[in-house]
């Protein structure tokens, strides 16, 4: 077993929904170990299993078999150790900036004096100040994603599991998000797993790309980034940067191929 910060030990998701007879295999047996501070980014083409991994960890939906282990503690439902941030802006549309990133606290029935610290805090870390009491909808795109991972840190939570957050950005905003979150990764030292379907994006944030075949998915490579922390987006220009991109278009393109062929047969 893995002595890692989290420890996906061959995880496997079955759904009982009907096509043509048969269950839908989601997810073959995956095992997947992540040190503390790593920065994972997993990689797949559409319907491979990426969302529904990173469901499995949060605690949202269980595995048909195997089990994820966290601190060498199985998971078993949601918790606040994990902080979760999806694609669509999952704000409380009836809170402010600041009331959002203070609701997990106040389920912690955190002092009121510390809540408003943290909340200072993470409003501050993502670029929202001025904004802590405008509403969701008086609000972008950028900084509704932004106030949704300042709700998941502010709870400080062991590992943040992010599924494809910049996906419904434009491609400045998208950029601009990176760099912000790179920049709390590197101050804040969290754990990541961050779903993507991006190649640019896979590289540009992650210590470790973990790339899926198509469904039913399971890891096909596990590739390291040897590119040095802070990350610019110039670094996009790189040598490295443009041999890593093009192996991991060739492996999603193998799979994308692989996928049409099933669904053909």
């Amino acid at each position: 077993m893995s002595s890692g910060k989290l420890f996906v030990d061959a995880v496997s998701r079955v759904f009982p929904a009907v096509r043509e007879g048969q269950p839908v295999r989601a997810l073959e047996p995956t095992t997947l170990s992540v040190a503390a501070n790593d920065f994972i980014t997993i990689l797949g083409p559409s319907g491979c299993g990426k969302s529904t991994l990173l469901r499995i960890v949060a605690g949202l939906d269980r595995p048909s078999a195997g089990r994820v282990l966290l601190d060498g503690r199985p998971v078993t439902g949601p918790g606040p150790d994990r902080g979760m941030v999806f694609q669509s802006y999952t704000l409380f549309p009836w809170l402010t900036v600041a009331e959002n990133i203070a609701f997990g606290l106040k389920e912690k029935r955190m002092a009121p004096a510390e809540m408003r610290e943290r909340v200072a805090q993470y409003v501050a870390s993502v670029g929202l100040r001025g904004f802590e009491n405008h509403y969701p909808r008086q609000l972008s795109g950028g900084m509704q994603q932004r106030t949704a991972i300042a709700r998941a840190l502010a709870n400080d939570p062991e590992i943040l599991l992010l599924d494809e957050p910049f996906g419904a950005l434009d491609n400045q905003t998208r950029g601009l998000m990176q760099e912000l979150l790179l920049g709390i990764w590197e101050r804040e030292r969290k754990t990541v797993l961050f779903v993507t379907h991006d190649i640019e994006e896979a590289i540009f944030m992650a210590s470790r790309v973990v790339v899926m075949t198509a469904r039913p998915g399971r890891i096909k490579a596990d590739i390291p980034v040897d590119l040095p922390y802070p990350r610019h987006y110039t670094i996009k220009t790189s040598a490295a940067f443009s041999d890593l991109r093009a192996r991991l278009t060739e492996e999603i393109r193998a799979e994308a191929v692989a996928a049409e062929q099933g669904a053909a047969v």
